[in-house]
């Protein structure tokens, strides 16, 4: 997270942004790979989630870098500026969160009512997705709302 080497992915809003959306993705396709891989007999998607999750790590590890471990260090360690923010980040990221959480119970209840599925079989991946979500929103949200460094005189 200290480690400046890096900064020049995640110098301009632009690229956090970039980082974030591949994140996003990375996340997306790492999910696909396990849902098939857990509710499946097909092996070939474990293999996808192994080639996925170097990639999420290093997007991960830049969304980190870009916050200067805002989500990560103890409250002792960060001052009341830093503080304030990451109490920001924890509101917007449950906000969004309880916005998905009730988008999704519509969406499983809604195939249920009017599509005729049998919502037993949605309820996991459902819920290991609204996990996902609720565990990842937070660092999504920071890296999002960080400024840029300001210029060097």
């Amino acid at each position: 997270m200290n480690d400046r080497a890096a900064a020049p992915m995640y110098a301009t809003a632009a690229r956090r942004r970039a980082v974030i959306g591949a994140h996003l993705l990375l996340t997306a396709a790492g999910f696909a790979a396990w849902s098939a891989t857990m509710f499946s007999d097909a092996r070939w998607p474990l293999f996808a989630m192994l080639a996925v999750l170097p990639l999420w790590v290093v997007a991960t590890g830049a969304i980190n870098g870009a916050t200067r471990g805002l989500l990560e260090l103890r409250s002792r360690m960060l001052d009341e500026r830093q503080l304030a923010e990451r109490d920001r980040v924890h509101a917007v990221a449950h906000r969004s969160t309880g916005l998905l959480l009730l988008l999704a119970a519509a969406g499983v209840g809604a195939a249920g009512w009017f599509g005729g599925l049998q919502v037993e079989g949605l309820v996991a991946p459902v819920l290991f997705a609204a996990l996902t979500v609720h565990w990842l929103m937070p660092l999504w949200v920071a890296g999002l709302r960080i400024q840029d460094d300001p210029a060097e005189d």
